[in-house]
This record gives C-alpha cells, sequence and structure tokens, in this order.
C-alpha cells in the first residue's frame, strides 16, 4: 500500500484477453512492475476453452482457428511453445460447400490446392499457383505492415522496393477491391472465387464492400502458406501459455476486479479505479484491453475528453452480432460430398451470389431466411477435442448487431443452422448427443469486450480501418490522454488473434516513457491529437 491508500504498479492493464496479456507480457519483459486487472473470473477473453456439450467433448468457447497467430510476428516472438503451446493441423484446411454439391478444397500442399479449382475451369488450378506466388512476394512484410503501428514506414519501404511503382500501386488497388471482384479477375470458375469470398465472410463486410478483397485474400494465403491451425488441447492453450509467460516474469493478474474509472488529472492517466472501491496508483501508464467506447466513455468520461472526440464516436460502428453453436456428435459428420470430411473449417450455404442475398438481409436488419454458416470441425484438427469415433464441432453465423434478442428468436436461428447442415450431411441431426447455444447476449455476459456479440472490435469497413480506428485520428494505441493506450481490437489493426492491438499499446507506453524521447513524444503526440480533435 502507498500513503494514500493505492496499491500501485508501472502499468495497469485493464482486461486479461490476449491483447492485454500480450502487453503485459511485453512490458514486463521491458522490466516494468505489471498488474492486469480481469472483470471476469478468468483470463483469455475470447481465447477460451472448455467442456459446454457433453462430458469428454471440449469445445473452443470463440476463436478457434488461429492463420493470423501462428504467422504473427508478435505471437511467435514470445516464444509461447517454451510455455506448452503446440499447434495441429487438420488434413485439408478449408472446404467451401456450394449448394450445387461441389466442394472448392484448400490444402497446405498448392497442387491439391490447384487441382480442386481446376475441377471447377480449365486453367484456374495455375490461376491459384499465380495468385500465391504474388502473395509470397508480398507476405513478410505484409504481416509486418499489418501488426506493427501505423503507418509502417519499415515494411512500407520493403514492399515499394520488392514491387516497384507499379508493383505497389497494384498492390494497393488490392487492398480496397471488393472481393466479388477480385475472385472475378483471379478465376474462370465458381471454385476460386468461393474461397475468398468465404474469407471475407468471417468479417461483417458484404462481397461488394470495398476492402473485403484483402481479407478474402489474406486468409486464403495464409491458409496456403501456413494453414488454419489449432493449439493442441483447445484454445485455452494459447491463454495459459501467455499467463504462464506473464506469471514468471512477475506479473500479476487480479480476477473480479472490474475497472470502473480512470483516474486522470491535468490530462494525464493516473490510474484506476474498481467497481469494488480499490485504487491502482499507475506510476508510467494504463492501457485498455476493452472497446473504445468502453474505454472512453465509460472508463474516461466525455468530460475529460476533446468534445470533437465524443462527437465521432457516436458514429463508431460495430460489426455484426453473432450466434454460436457448438455441438458433440456421436460420430463424424455424415457429409454427402465427402471431400469436405477432411477439412477443419468448411463453409456451407452460400455461393458468391448467395453470400450477397445474405449480405444484404443483415445490412436490412434481418434475420437471413437461411444462413451461411461457418463450420469447425475440432476432432478432425486435433483429435483430443473428443473421444475416438466422435466429433466435437461448432458453427457461428452472423446477425445484425442487437444487444438485445429474444429468445424465439435465437431458438429459430438455430433451427435454421441445423437444417442447413442436415442438407448438406444428411442424418446429421441424429448424431447430437449435447448442444450448446451461445447468443449475443450469452458472448458478451462471458466476454464483455464481445459487446452485442460481435466479435471484431469494430466493423472492419474501410472507413474505420488504419488512421480512421477506431474513429478519425492517429491509427495507434496513443489517445487524448497522456500515457493511456487502447490495447483492444478496436485499435489498428483490429480483431484477429495476432496480439497486435497489445503489441503496439506496449510499443507506445514504453516510448511514452523513455526519459530522454518522452518529453518530445508526449508533445508530438499531444500536438496531432490537438490537430485532429480541437
Amino acid at each position: 500500500m502507498t500513503s494514500t491508500g493505492a496499491e500501485s504498479a508501472d502499468a495497469v492493464v485493464i482486461g486479461a484477453g490476449h491483447n492485454g496479456l500480450v502487453a503485459a507480457n511485453l512490458l514486463a519483459d521491458a522490466g516494468w512492475d505489471v498488474v492486469v486487472l480481469e472483470a471476469t473470473a478468468v483470463a483469455g477473453g475470447a481465447v477460451r476453452s472448455a467442456e459446454v456439450t457433453a462430458p469428454g467433448y471440449l469445445s473452443d468457447l470463440y476463436s478457434s482457428f488461429y492463420p493470423l497467430g501462428y504467422a504473427s510476428p508478435v505471437l511467435n516472438g514470445l516464444g509461447l511453445e517454451r510455455h506448452g503451446l503446440r499447434w495441429r493441423h487438420s488434413p485439408d484446411v478449408l472446404a467451401h460447400l456450394l449448394p450445387d454439391g461441389r466442394a472448392a478444397v484448400l490444402n497446405r500442399d498448392p497442387e491439391a490446392t490447384a487441382a480442386s479449382l481446376e475441377a471447377f475451369a480449365p486453367g484456374d488450378g495455375k490461376r491459384w499457383l499465380h495468385a500465391y506466388d504474388d502473395w509470397r512476394q508480398v507476405a513478410e512484410p505484409m504481416l509486418g505492415a499489418i501488426t506493427r503501428p501505423f503507418p509502417p514506414v519499415r515494411d512500407g519501404v520493403t514492399l515499394l522496393r520488392r514491387l516497384r511503382v507499379g508493383g505497389a500501386l497494384r498492390l494497393a488497388r488490392r487492398l480496397v477491391v471488393p472481393v466479388r471482384k477480385l475472385g472475378d479477375e483471379l478465376f474462370e470458375g465458381a471454385g476460386g472465387p468461393a474461397l475468398l469470398a468465404g474469407c471475407a465472410l468471417h468479417t461483417d463486410l458484404s462481397p461488394e464492400e470495398a476492402g473485403s478483397g484483402v481479407y478474402g485474400w489474406l486468409l486464403a494465403m495464409l491458409g496456403q502458406q501456413v494453414g488454419w491451425p489449432v493449439p493442441d488441447g483447445g484454445a485455452q492453450k494459447i491463454t495459459d501459455a501467455l499467463v504462464d509467460r506473464l506469471t514468471e516474469r512477475g506479473g500479476r493478474i487480479l480476477y473480479g476486479a472490474r475497472v470502473d474509472r480512470v483516474l486522470t488529472a491535468r490530462g494525464r492517466a493516473m490510474g484506476v479505479r474498481t467497481s469494488g472501491g480499490a485504487l491502482w496508483r499507475a506510476r508510467r501508464a494504463v492501457l485498455a484491453d476493452v472497446p473504445a467506447p468502453a474505454l472512453y466513455l465509460d472508463l474516461v468520461g466525455a468530460a475529460a475528453l476533446p468534445p470533437r472526440l465524443v462527437e465521432d464516436l457516436a458514429h463508431f460502428k460495430w460489426d455484426g452480432s453473432t450466434l454460436k453453436v457448438d455441438w458433440a456428435l456421436s460420430a463424424p459428420v455424415p457429409w454427402t460430398n465427402r471431400a469436405v470430411a477432411p477439412a477443419g473449417t468448411v463453409h456451407l450455404g452460400a455461393d458468391v451470389d448467395g453470400l450477397t442475398t445474405y449480405s444484404a438481409e443483415l445490412a436490412r436488419g434481418e434475420l437471413p431466411r437461411k444462413p451461411f454458416l461457418l463450420v469447425g470441425q475440432m476432432t478432425v484438427a486435433d483429435p483430443s477435442h473428443s473421444p475416438p469415433g466422435t466429433e466435437s464441432l461448432w458453427s457461428y453465423t452472423h446477425l445484425p448487431f442487437r444487444r438485445n434478442w429474444r429468445a424465439e428468436d435465437m431458438a429459430a436461428h438455430v433451427e435454421r443452422m441445423e437444417q442447413v447442415l442436415e442438407e448438406a450431411a444428411p442424418g446429421f441431426r441424429s448424431l447430437i448427443v449435447g448442444r450448446h447455444v451461445a447468443g449475443p447476449a450469452d458472448l458478451e455476459d462471458g466476454n464483455p469486450s464481445l459487446v452485442g456479440g460481435a466479435l471484431g472490435g469494430g466493423t472492419a469497413a474501410a472507413y474505420q480501418q488504419l488512421f480512421l480506428r477506431p474513429i478519425p485520428g492517429l491509427g495507434r494505441a496513443d489517445t487524448p490522454v497522456d500515457r493511456l493506450f487502447l490495447a483492444s481490437a478496436s485499435a489498428h489493426p483490429g480483431g484477429g488473434v495476432h496480439g497486435a492491438p497489445g503489441a503496439n499499446a506496449a510499443r507506445a507506453a514504453l516510448a511514452r516513457d523513455r526519459a530522454v524521447t518522452g518529453g518530445l513524444y508526449a508533445a508530438t503526440i499531444g500536438a496531432a491529437h490537438r490537430a485532429v480533435y480541437r
């Protein structure tokens, strides 16, 4: 205790989601005394596992397959394998099952993927291999640019040197082209566009929206390059490794410690207060792994912020709500098209045109009549998820964003989801021995950062990315409150389990604290914020 009755630490991190844990680890590596205050009873946020369907069946409660996590320079730099993290791959990475029964299959062997796409149109196999060659040329600096603070100067220079002006301009175009347009440009048949569009629909973007192409291209090409692996023993193993690494370095995590106020004085974050009345003084920084509206409006308060920032937050857009169902099955899914069976992830229920219809229904605030499903065959990817000869299966689908849903609407939509699966795999329902339904409210209850069941910390639309994320500004972790840093998916580069927002916040806190440059840093950031928010 200090003389004022408040406990203290060099850094107080709000939230023990994976981004908060990444930030805490990096600060601990720098020798800082770090405490993480977590509102719930467990660490991990949306990276957790438990048995919720039936005994012996393990389910990943939120996120599951991790191409970005596996490839992330941030997570790789932490050496989590030394803390028990091991990766597993399904035989096939991804299968997109089209309404006509054909399937486009992505395998880590490029020739196998090419053969699948060649069956849709002559030449599409070679077109896929050419697209993959283009990706390999830019993959390393692209991932660096994604996971480092904006603007990514070093990686941008590397890309320019490799691609020269013409190639860089073509890459810039690819970053904004809609995924329908990209699929049409790259392929002749339906298989390649379906793979790209299905990957893009992991976000809240439609196939016609600007920027949807880069998400489809990124996830598909990462699948080709590194696969979509899962942690051996469930998503929880990522969290366990981060927690183990942090505590080994002296970091502390307090559970059931819900922060209800960031304490400020003279425009500077001084510490936090929890809902139980405990005070924590932050000697160097406060980092917040919470959504941007919660940080600014709830924890800091409008009175301590520039009025223009508060006005901009009124236009902050969440990504869509989510409905997730886990099933314990007594046998593997009885797919009619057996090419789907070895895939860890299955996209199901629509071709590109169907995805456009589905997205339009969501945009109108309607529950889609035939939902597009993202399906995870967890036992296929990691046999430890369920007993031999069975399957631990999950599926989620997007909903229009709402905080409140009627139970009968969710039950009806679960019925629609199961009908889509039954049509593709007759007899599916007869195999169900356990079911766990997590609607938007359930997801938020388990992880308060998943507001309304929104998984991405805010829309992936181009108008809320880069220097526009979470609102028009610097696109950095710094905030208008000195020594306060945004470390959640609401910050650049957004959602996904890659640790970049947490790492960026830690880097910003360290830069701010350096004795030689601290004054200049604070003055520069302060001047930039005044220019934006005055």
